[in-house]
């Protein structure tokens, strides 16, 4: 198999896993899209400790989404430190790739998204532009992310062989 082929294995699994458990991780994610969407569409409106306490807010979802995500992905499998060490050491071209991909999806989503595209708004849209564009990203591009780093160390850790090259 090749490293691309196994570093496209994860974000395959997380899609699978994303449809399979979406009204959780949309649901969870949807505190922090109204939050965003709130606080950053309106910040002078919102006062300042309550901007600080929607903040801890989304924080606690979006730690409850993470153990959440994990304890689903995880069910039945057993991860040892030991096949995370083996699989970087003889994997560490498909970890690059993962790198790669994951950099892709940034450039993409943050700087395309909210820079370039942002910056074809009238000043005076930028701000709801970023947003809505805040309120779809935290149960899309956001929740997927945790979701695919789950599956990077699922995969790199679980106990069972690795397909061998």
């Amino acid at each position: 198999m090749s490293e691309f082929r196994l570093a496209l294995e994860v974000p395959r699994w997380a899609g699978r896993f994303y449809l399979r458990h979406w009204v959780l991780i949309v649901g969870l994610s949807l505190v922090a899209s109204v939050q965003r969407l709130v606080v950053v569409n309106w910040t002078d409106a919102v006062p300042g400790g309550v901007a600080f306490a929607s903040e801890v807010v989304v924080m606690a979802a979006r730690v409850v989404l993470v153990v959440a995500i994990w304890r689903l992905a995880t069910r039945g499998e057993r991860l040892r430190w030991a096949n995370a060490r083996a699989f970087a050491a003889r994997h560490w071209p498909s970890l690059l790739w993962q790198g790669v991909l994951l950099a892709a999806a940034v450039v993409v989503f943050d700087f395309g998204a909210e820079q370039v595209v942002g910056g074809l708004f009238p000043e005076t849209a930028r701000q709801t532009y970023l947003a809505v564009l805040l309120f779809v990203k935290n149960p899309t591009v956001i929740a997927f992310t945790f979701v695919w780093w789950v599956g990077l160390i699922r995969q790199a850790a679980v106990s069972r062989p690795v397909p061998v090259g």
